[in-house]
Formats: structure tokens, sequence, C-alpha cells
């Protein structure tokens, strides 16, 4: 019987490329054409099954997510699902809580089940990856990255911070705060600078007090603007750099009455829920989905037997806040 080696020799790519192509990926129409004539020259027929039976690993893949009821990890993980389906493997999913006890357990389950790959977002740089490593199997980091050497994928999260920062001072405002997640996640620290490099560019007030930290959900939004609006001089407007903590401060907002038609709202993300106009919050969409798909392929690539350089694929965020005048 052939092998992937000679269907390469024969059609003058290399054996990656040729795996790519028996394995759904992006190659070019010419090189696959090439390799799909090569193969049926050499009477050459893929067997996954067999190779995986070989190397003792399923076609499970395990998807470890911080929050499963953050809409943007919910469509992340169809993202992923959508593309492991198409190229044959099934999807766990496990939701850490951002717990690294959580994530420990699930990353020793998914080594012990002899999973084919993982991808996760970390819960700290601390993270340990030491089982799955020791076993030789692909992991892609997603959304935010870790210090082993993995595969990544991940937003712009200081351009999208500079983004939601910009559409409030392009509506007047000069005294922004910002929500932003736990300290030392990537993400946070991104959107914060992106935050800060806006506010120090436009002049605008550097008060510490501006800046909250709290957790990625509703209540750490909630408590944040609640200390917000207690400072002796309130903010002017707030840039809320995840989704969950948006909707906390606009409750907050809403309970006090505060209209967001003067009061300044930007987010990173899009609102999960809520009946405000879209014109009275600046939204600047993540590609999610997209997130998703994109850290599956590289997965496959990796399980495909891939060779190539570690690498961090770096996606852009939808920018797109409505820029309304202030009243």
């Amino acid at each position: 019987m052939a092998t992937i080696y000679e269907v390469a020799a024969l059609a003058k790519v290399s054996p990656a490329t040729v795996s790519r192509v028996f394995n759904g990926l992006a190659v070019s129409e010419d090189k696959s054409a090439r390799v799909r004539e090569a193969a049926a020259k050499l009477k050459f027929t893929p067997n996954k099954t067999a190779r995986r039976l070989r190397r003792q690993i399923s076609e499970v893949i395990a998807l470890l997510i911080p929050d499963i009821e953050n809409p943007f990890f919910t469509a992340l993980a169809r993202g992923v699902e959508d593309r492991a389906q198409q190229a044959g493997f099934s999807v766990v999913l496990c939701n850490t809580d951002d717990d690294p006890a959580k994530e420990r357990k699930y990353l020793q389950i998914a080594a012990s089940e002899h999973m084919a790959g993982v991808i996760l977002s970390p819960t700290s740089d601390e993270v340990d990856l030491g089982a799955i490593a020791q076993l030789g199997r692909p992991v892609v980091a997603v959304d935010r990255t870790t210090p082993y050497p993995v595969d990544a994928v991940k937003i712009d999260n200081f351009a999208a911070g500079e983004t939601a920062t910009t559409a409030m001072f392009d509506r007047g405002y000069r005294r922004v705060a910002c929500v932003a997640g736990p300290v030392g996640i990537e993400a946070t620290e991104d959107r914060l600078l992106g935050w800060r490099h806006v506010v120090a560019a436009r002049g605008g007030d550097t008060d510490p007090d501006l800046l909250r930290h709290a957790n990625f959900r509703v209540d750490g939004g909630r408590a944040a603007m609640q200390a917000l609006l207690r400072l002796d001089r309130r903010p002017e407007a707030i840039v809320a750099t995840n989704n969950l903590m948006a909707v906390g401060a606009l409750q907050v907002l809403a309970e006090e009455g505060i209209s967001t038609e003067g009061f300044g709202v930007a987010v990173v993300g899009d609102l999960p829920f809520t009946t405000l106009a879209p014109a009275a919050v600046a939204q600047v969409p993540l590609p999610a989905r997209h997130l998703g798909g994109t850290a599956m392929s590289m997965l496959i690539e990796r399980i495909a037997d891939d060779r190539q350089p570690i690498r961090t694929v770096v996606l852009r965020a939808g920018l797109q806040p409505v820029p309304t005048p202030r009243v």
C-alpha cells in the first residue's frame, strides 16, 4: 500500500500538504488536485481510524472554556464544533468556571481518555499542560495564551479596548472609567492598555479611581458600577471590557435612573440581552465563532502531524461602535 510520503513525492508537495488535503484543511486548488491525482495513481486511501488506533487516540477533543453561560464562549464553542464535525471529530465541552483546580481535573481526564487534542482558554498563566504534553497530544490556546509552547488564536484585545474608548471620547466625554476583568488575565491587561492609551492620547482624566477590576460576570459589573457612582466625582462614561460586566453596569444605571443618552457606555463584545436602542451603547463585536473555528482548524493540523513552528493567530474585532453625538 502506498504511503503519504510516496503521494507527496509524486505530487511534488510536502507530506504535511497531503495530510491537509485529506483532513479537509485549506490547500490551494492546484496542490489539492495534484495530491488527489497522485493518490489515485498510487491507489492511496487514507485510513484515519486506523492511524488514530495505532497512536492510541480517539476521535474526541476536549474544549475547556471558563464560562458556558457567557454568549461569547457559547459562540466560540459553536465554531469549534462546526469545524470538528466537518473533520469527523466530536467535542467534549468542559466548563472550568475560571477555577484552576477544575481545569487541572479536566486536563487529566483528557489525557487519561486518550483524547485527540485539547482546545482551552486558560484560567491563568500557571495552567498545567504537563499530562497532555507528556503524551504528545496537541493543544491550542484560545482567547488567552499560555507560557507553554503551544499554538494559540486570540483577538487583538488592545485594539478592541482602544476602539471602545475612542467611541466615548468621540462623543465628547473626558472622564471615562474602565470596568476591567481580573488582574493577570491577558485579555484584561490588553484591553486595559487600550483604554489607558486612548485616555492619555486624548487628554482624558487619569484619576486612578476610574479603574475598577471585577470578575467577568454580571455581578462583577454591578459591583464596579456601584463603586464608580459612589465617587465624589462620578465618571461621565465607562468602558466595560466584556459583555456580561456591561450588562451589570447597565442594570445599575437603570436602577439609578441614569440614561445612557447622557452617560456614555461602551462595551468590548456584543451585549447578550438589553432593551436599549443600538445607538445608546457603543459595541465592539468580537469574532467568537471564527475564533473557535480557527482554533479547531489549527488543532486538526497538529493531529495530522503538521510539524510547522508554533504560531499565534491574531484576529481583529468587529470594530463597529456607533458614534452618536453626546446629548
